[in-house]
């Protein structure tokens, strides 16, 4: 039995908790900005600006290498099941955004890479993260957003 059951408030104020409104607060600030981006290829703008696209779509667009990578290695990245990232792929790849292709070193498996549509997202992804932590900054302080960027890096590399 918790010492002091009255004063439950640290369950709202704790790190992790903080920690994730704040990631969800970015990422919805960087879809808004990409909703809103003339560099987005315009269907995806569009979806972005009636929530088709969300943070969960944000992973594929985070953790894609260039290069490409497998689709259990992007859900690794991710840290998403197989299948959810699966699923994932699947809406992104009728968006034009990735496609699969063979994996040069392995017949049986796919790699999973940018469109050039895709690469144009991630583009505009880009230049939204960029205006979405100069918003921070502006925010908080420059000083502050420092030492938060320093800790966080420090604490999950």
């Amino acid at each position: 039995m918790l010492e002091d059951t009255a004063d439950d408030r640290w369950r709202q104020t704790h790190l992790g908790r903080l920690l994730g409104h704040a990631m969800r607060r970015f990422d919805e600030r960087v879809l808004q900005l990409m909703a809103a981006s003339a560099e987005a290829p315009l269907a995806l703008s569009n979806l972005a600006a009636r929530d088709k696209v969300g943070a969960a779509h944000v992973h594929i667009t985070r953790h894609l290498p260039l290069q490409g990578a497998r689709l259990t290695e992007l859900a690794r990245l991710a840290g998403m099941t197989k299948q959810s990232m699966g699923n994932l792929v699947d809406q992104c790849e009728a968006w034009g955004l990735v496609t699969r292709q063979p994996d040069p070193l392995d017949a049986r498996a796919r790699l999973i890479v940018f469109t050039p549509l895709g690469l144009d997202w991630l583009a505009a992804f880009k230049s939204a993260v960029a205006q979405a932590e100069a918003e921070f900054r502006a925010a908080v302080g420059n000083e502050v957003a420092t030492v938060v960027t320093l800790g966080l890096e420090a604490y999950a590399p």
